[in-house]
């Protein structure tokens, strides 16, 4: 009764609309997931246990990939306790602040780590977040906002890089056609991904904010001043207490650990994917396993840190073992939505999300006179259901394959090309928008930003990238040429960012 109909979105649905009314993330999951082991077992008491537990969050604890992910994560936050510990970050951001001398500045740098570090998007987000924190604390911008550029120029770039962890995952769903080529070729189109870094730049370069993130921004300065007075600030995550950090630490004692994981780990991906038996490098990333890859990357980084800090002589081996739980317990929150939204996943897949999907798209392809509206509304479905489930990936397996077959994998057909990329656009904003996203969760976790605050502060930017990006994809399935499209669309979001400043804004 409850499989493979709309029933199946109900249990993520539920959990997203509780979290942005009660701003209460664990709750919230959690009852999404009982809701979907209801209606799974038919309201049945043991069942709903059965699957809930066993099915859904056991299984999903002693899935490979969802572990791999787990001690990375944990990986990651054991090195950024250790640079805290050594200095490195109090160094940066002494050295931050007399280089970089405005908020602007600040904002510019965040962006511009994010687009470099296009590898993966959770190594972006914790590594982008450990060492832009400082710089953004000095110059008093809040959590928030830092926690919108990680998360911003994470999934969005990745998308559109083609050596990254995405590709990867893009072109394993391409059946009858060379996937990296369509991947490549689909760039063009992703108005999305390139439309909200022009929005984050308007927003940056034209100094405001509004919506929630407005408020947010100033109740960071509010909190600065309440924080001199010994008060509590709202607007950041559970920051652990930590011992006095070393005075010895200089510049050095954070970027040379952020440079051997970034090395180490894209040894570890493409290690995985066969490129020291003879794959290329490109054909070993699109082969690569990410969550592996990441493991080994960042446990070799780890040690070769300890090591460094040893003979530094800024940490002794006993400082550097205290540090590395501390760093486990500091990403326990992370984890714990992690779990959550996993089981809920779970729970959305075994009641048959993906053919009630299926079926919608193919009944909407088979209508010869909406194909040239097949663009956007393969990106809307893309965005609400990467909000529903919370997963980009998820969302690439049940739409990239129907589009596909919709079109015959022929790569000479434009708007195949062009639905293709809508599907990756709508997946990446759903995505982006969603409190039970990864890339979401994880922005939070290097930000050290209340989760929920992340989510509310950046749903309206998203919203917006959004509906110019759609308007851009109407545009695409008449025109079918990506220049011209992109062009108006970047006039449409600059434009958009100038009439909501004379609204909304207010310079700071």
């Amino acid at each position: 009764m409850f499989t493979n109909s709309f029933w199946a979105l109900l249990p993520p649905i539920i959990a997203i609309t509780l979290a942005l009314i009660t701003k209460e993330v664990y709750s919230s999951l959690f009852i999404g997931v009982v809701i979907g082991g209801l209606l799974y077992s038919g309201f049945s008491f043991t069942g709903t246990m059965q699957h809930v537990f066993v099915d859904g969050m056991i299984a999903q604890l002693s899935d490979p990939w969802n572990v791999g992910i787990i001690i990375f994560l944990v990986i990651l936050g054991s090195m950024v306790m250790l640079m805290n510990r050594a200095g490195g970050s109090r160094a940066f951001g002494v050295w931050a602040v007399e280089h970089v001398k405005t908020r602007t500045g600040a904002q510019l740098a965040t962006i511009l780590l994010g687009v470099i570090i296009f590898i993966d998007d959770y190594f972006n987000c914790l590594t982008v977040g450990s060492v832009m924190r400082p710089l953004t604390d000095k110059h008093r911008i809040s959590r928030e906002k830092l926690a919108y550029l990680i998360d911003a120029t994470a999934a969005p770039v990745c998308i559109i890089a083609p050596i990254s962890s995405w590709a990867a995952a893009v072109t394993g769903f391409v059946d009858g056609a060379n996937g990296l080529e369509l991947f490549v070729r689909a760039i063009p189109y992703n108005f999305y991904a390139f439309l909200t870094i022009i929005m984050m730049l308007c927003l940056t370069l034209m100094k405001f904010d509004y919506g929630p993130m407005k408020q947010a921004e100033a109740d960071h300065l509010e909190a600065i001043q309440g924080e001199k007075k010994g008060k509590v600030s709202p607007t950041r995550g559970d920051e652990l207490p930590t011992p006095p950090v070393s005075q010895k630490g200089k510049v050095m004692h954070l970027v040379v650990p952020i440079v051997v994981l970034i090395i180490c780990c894209i040894v570890g991906m493409i290690y995985t994917g066969g490129f020291f038996e003879g794959e290329s490098f490109i054909d070993a990333f699109s082969n690569s396993d990410a969550s592996v890859g990441l493991v080994y990357g960042s446990s070799i980084a780890l040690i070769i840190t300890i090591v460094f800090y040893l003979a530094t002589r800024v940490l002794s081996f006993t400082e550097c073992m205290n540090a590395i739980p501390e760093g486990v317990k500091s990403m326990v929150p992370a984890v714990l939505i992690l779990t959550l939204a996993w089981t809920l996943k779970a729970m959305t897949d075994s009641l048959g999300a993906k053919d009630y999907v299926a079926g919608v798209v193919s009944g909407i392809a088979d209508n010869g006179a909406l194909m040239s509206l097949l663009p956007a509304i393969v990106f809307v479905i893309g965005t609400l259901l990467a909000f529903a489930t919370g997963t980009s990936w998820g969302t690439f397996g049940i739409l990239i394959p129907i589009v596909v077959n919709v079109f015959g994998a022929d790569l000479g057909n434009e708007l195949m090309i062009i639905s293709i990329s809508a599907c990756m656009a709508g997946a990446v904003c759903g995505d982006h928008c969603s409190p039970i996203s990864d890339t979401t969760i994880m922005a939070s976790a290097g930000a050290q930003c209340r989760h929920i605050r992340h989510v509310s502060t950046q749903l309206p930017y998203a919203i917006t990238a959004a509906g110019v990006s759609f308007v851009a994809y109407i545009l695409s399935g008449f025109i079918r040429n990506w220049v011209v499209c992109m062009i108006i669309g970047i006039l449409l979001m600059v434009g958009t960012m100038f009439g909501v400043k004379k609204m909304f804004g207010k310079e700071e």
